[in-house]
């Protein structure tokens, strides 16, 4: 037998290799919308892509993963919010388990709304309600459970009077895996906003202030010369220390509802946060002894972004608009360095986009199930090629080796893309 800490360290390796690949996560290998280095998007787009496969979705809002040989679903099935496996090549199920009893509102299908994360070995999904599971990535096999109610004291209300954030429309913040840790945005206001758990065994690592959960996903990098999480809460964007937990910096933000849903972006020492109400902010993030500031450098109201998260490529921010609008902003003004109208019909409360890139080209899915592919070396973003390709979808689609994966209301469709 292995002794333990040299299976943590093989485990530890498994999971880094695999989250260089594939789409393991929320917004794909590095959670930003970018594709692996060597796994290039297509330079044009066909009117009709090819079907390589199309199963039945259950009820949800949950995007896709691919790892390996498996895109792992997560969507509502026999009355229960189940975490499924299914064949990458032929859409075939391999193994399927109920993780909560769904959550259901007016705004969205009765069914899960956070989207899994996986490593080599195991699969960790939360529920509307809080509760995460992990599980093996092999069959499924329960490994541990942590409930934010039970377990982390957070408050679930449900769509009540002014209740905000996660704790009125349910659980959307994908938890963030970073090595031997599992970041999740409990939201509990008695100390475990944010909680770091052991990703092998659940255990809490540390617990980290008192703000109602938002719907964003935490993301990690360097600000500054510290690494650290960056989460956006229903109150404010905060940057907690890796090891610790320790509070960096903080900028207070309330909107309605604590409706704050794009996931943050790390440009330099600059964290960019979007509402609907606040619009695009730039915060500027710089050391104050032991611990930082954070100061607004620009705000960009008519691009404000509502709950689609934008990607960067250089200096430019690639996301859509407060006019259902296509936009390209200057990450160092905050100038909007393009526009592009024509893409989505739905009201403005309801757009959303889920965007990709390889650095080179954009690809886009509309609400409306529409792909645009962007060229970003034209000044002015030309376009090359749209296709028709699902129903009505809030999705960010997985993308791995050419092909693109995605869901609908009705189902998970799998897409040839390639050459």
């Amino acid at each position: 037998m292995l002794p333990h800490r040299r299976l943590l360290g093989l485990l530890v390796l498994a999971a880094a290799t695999t989250l260089q690949a594939d789409w393991p996560q929320w917004r794909g290998p590095t959670r930003d919308g970018h594709t692996s280095p060597n796994d290039s998007l297509p330079r044009s787009l066909a009117s009709e892509p090819k079907v390589l496969w199309r199963q039945p979705a259950g009820p949800g809002l949950a995007s896709p993963l691919i790892v390996g040989d498996r895109v792992l679903v997560f969507d509502a099935q026999d009355g229960q919010e189940t975490l499924r496996s299914l064949n990458a090549k032929t859409g075939v199920e391999t193994w399927r388990h109920g993780v909560d009893v769904p959550f259901s509102d007016s705004q969205g299908p009765t069914g899960p709304r956070n989207t899994p994360v996986a490593n080599g070995t195991h699969v960790y999904a939360v529920s509307c309600r809080g509760e995460l599971q992990c599980r093996t990535l092999e069959d499924g096999h329960a490994v541990w459970r942590v409930h934010y109610s039970t377990n982390l004291g957070a408050q679930f209300i449900g769509e009540k009077g002014s209740a905000q954030g996660a704790s009125r429309h349910g659980n959307n913040s994908t938890p963030l895996l970073d090595g031997k840790r599992l970041i999740a945005c409990a939201g509990s206001t008695n100390g475990a906003s944010v909680v770091a758990l052991d990703a092998l065994t659940g255990g809490v690592l540390w617990k980290s202030q008192n703000d109602v959960a938002g719907y964003a996903a935490p993301i990690v990098g360097t600000l500054a010369g510290v690494r650290q999480y960056v989460c956006f809460t229903a109150e404010a964007a905060i940057g907690l220390e890796c090891e610790t937990g320790r509070l960096l910096w903080r900028h207070p933000l309330k909107t309605a509802f604590g409706r704050h849903a794009a996931t943050p972006l790390i440009d330099g020492n600059h964290v960019l946060i979007s509402t609907h109400q606040a619009g695009l902010i730039a915060l500027d993030i710089r050391k104050n002894d032991d611990v930082q500031s954070a100061t607004p450098v620009w705000t960009n109201r008519e691009a404000a972004m509502n709950f689609s998260s934008p990607v960067q490529v250089g200096v430019g921010i690639y996301g859509l608009g407060a006019s259902r609008n296509v936009v390209a902003v200057d990450a160092a003004t905050g100038a909007t360095r393009w526009s592009q109208d024509g893409w989505y019909t739905t009201p403005k409360d309801k757009a959303y986009g889920g965007f990709l890139t390889d650095g080179k080209t954009l690809l886009m899915l509309t609400d409306g199930g529409e792909l645009g592919l962007f060229a970003l070396e034209d000044p002015d973003g030309s376009s090359l090629g749209r296709a028709q390709v699902s129903g009505a979808n809030w999705c960010n689609p997985a993308w791995s080796k050419g092909h693109l994966v995605l869901r609908d209301a009705k189902s998970w469709i799998c897409l040839d893309l390639g050459p």
